[in-house]
């Protein structure tokens, strides 16, 4: 840490001068200019000392909610743990790969960080906190602020959607998506983005509940979900689906075409996270892209940060983009 000494002597004034500065002593006569040149130069001082630190070697451990089969299941993992992993080989850091289930054989690594993939209950990140200091969680947020996240803004995510649908003229439209619970039975996690369909959808009438479905984030229920709206709903069904996730908009367009509806003639279709099989079925799926592999080199940068001192903590929200193809107008 630089001290008021080394401030004095850089900006070429007291040590009084500096501490009264520094201490906003409204009685001490100097000019902006001096006054401008002390902060500048504690700054200075400040970053250069965190930046100079060199990182030692290091080896992360990356702890995932889903299993190697799951995953299978749900590519939008598989790209995070891909861009952690290529992240980790580029800065030449060590990284094991653990399921939550095996933390105590995490206990017994030389780590000197956690990556959490998935959704963790709070129980769960205190038992991780048991291991190391240093936690980044990612697809999810801690309520303790003390511990970094790297997750997407669902609110702004789901508006980009609704407002494309709302200016394409679509007055009706429902939404296909999954429950999840925290893999140590703790409780269901909220489903925000079905929370923010309806937020909007219902402030404009343009969502009614009749047309919001939940089953698991897989093809199968997203298939079998689009099937039961159909039968329900008939002529009535909404003229636009925004789907949880890339795997159940695919099960869904499936299922109509099954029923010679016609996408996007009748229903238009988007769906979420841009998987890469997701431009190569017909049509191909309009989709609002997660960055996935960015989430996972950030959250490889911020955990090199906790090691090498920083200890405020981060959240990090990944931007989104609304990729257009064929499932939509």
């Amino acid at each position: 840490m630089a001290t008021i000494k080394d401030i004095a002597e850089k900006a070429n004034v007291s040590i009084a001068t500096v501490s009264r500065v520094l201490n906003y002593d409204g009685t001490l006569s100097v000019t902006d200019e001096t006054r401008k040149r002390i902060f500048e130069v504690a700054e200075l001082l400040s970053y250069k000392r965190r930046a100079d630190r060199k990182a030692a070697p290091s080896k992360f451990a990356i702890v995932h909610w889903y299993t190697e089969k799951e995953e299978l299941e749900d590519l939008y993992y598989m790209s995070i743990r891909f861009g952690i992993e290529t992240r980790c080989q580029q800065l030449e850091t060590q990284w094991v790969k653990y399921l939550y289930d095996d933390l105590e054989e995490v206990k017994q690594e030389k780590i000197q960080g956690i990556i959490a993939v998935g959704k963790f209950s709070e129980a769960q990140v205190r038992t991780m906190a048991g291991i190391t200091d240093n936690i980044v969680i990612v697809d999810h947020s801690s309520e303790d602020e003390s511990f970094d996240s790297v997750t997407i803004d669902f609110e702004k995510a789901i508006k980009k959607v609704m407002n494309y649908f709302v200016e394409k003229g679509h007055t009706s439209i429902g939404y296909i998506g999954g429950r999840e619970s925290y893999k140590d039975q703790s409780g269901e996690i909220e489903d925000l983005r079905e929370k923010y369909v309806l937020a909007f959808g219902l402030s404009r009438n343009i969502v009614d509940e009749r047309f919001i479905y939940r089953g698991t984030f897989t093809v199968n229920d997203g298939y079998q979900l689009m099937k039961k709206a159909i039968t329900e709903h008939g002529e009535e069904l909404p003229t636009a689906f925004f789907m949880g996730n890339d795997l159940i908009a695919i099960g869904a367009i499936r299922a109509l075409h099954e029923e010679n509806i016609a996408v996007p003639e009748r229903v238009n279709v988007i769906g979420l996270n841009d998987i890469s099989v997701s431009k190569y079925i017909y049509p191909t799926l309009s989709t609002l892209k997660v960055h996935t592999e960015m989430m996972g080199e950030v959250a490889v940068d911020l955990l090199m940060e906790r090691v090498v001192g920083r200890k405020v903590g981060k959240k990090v929200f990944i931007s989104t983009e609304l990729i257009k193809r064929e499932s939509s107008f």
